[in-house]
């Protein structure tokens, strides 16, 4: 059974910084390819980052582009979301995502596997 569990979400200033991790289990996380997703509030679930199992550079949404850094560590089966400069608007539900292939998707639909969400919030 696959399950991918979110973690360090939190409250944080304007400017702050938090780091989210995504702890699987169930999958290799070399044979999947990983992202990031967040729903706001009233907003839809939209993509922030993705990398292939081949861990090319990972794929980055114009807004977080320069202040998000995604990476992964295959041994402890984890990916990490470095979350840097945050402002008000990147306040959202942020969840680690996986689906089987090498190839980033920026739907949800594309996406086999969700965990449950953690809750970023960044005050002005």
């Amino acid at each position: 059974q696959v399950q991918l569990v979110e973690s360090g979400g939190g409250l944080v200033q304007a400017g702050g910084s938090l780091r989210l991790s995504c702890a699987t289990s169930g999958l290799t996380l070399s044979s999947n390819t990983m992202a990031w997703f967040r729903q706001g509030p009233g907003k839809e679930r939209e993509f922030v980052v993705g990398s292939s199992w081949g861990y090319s550079n990972p794929v980055y949404a114009d807004s977080v582009k320069g202040r998000f850094t995604f990476s992964r560590d295959n041994a402890k089966q984890t990916v990490y979301l470095q979350m840097n400069s945050l402002k008000p608007e990147d306040t959202a539900v942020y969840y680690c995502a996986a689906r089987r292939g090498n190839l980033v998707r920026t739907t949800t639909g594309e996406y086999d596997y969700w965990g449950q969400g953690t809750q970023v919030t960044v005050s002005s």
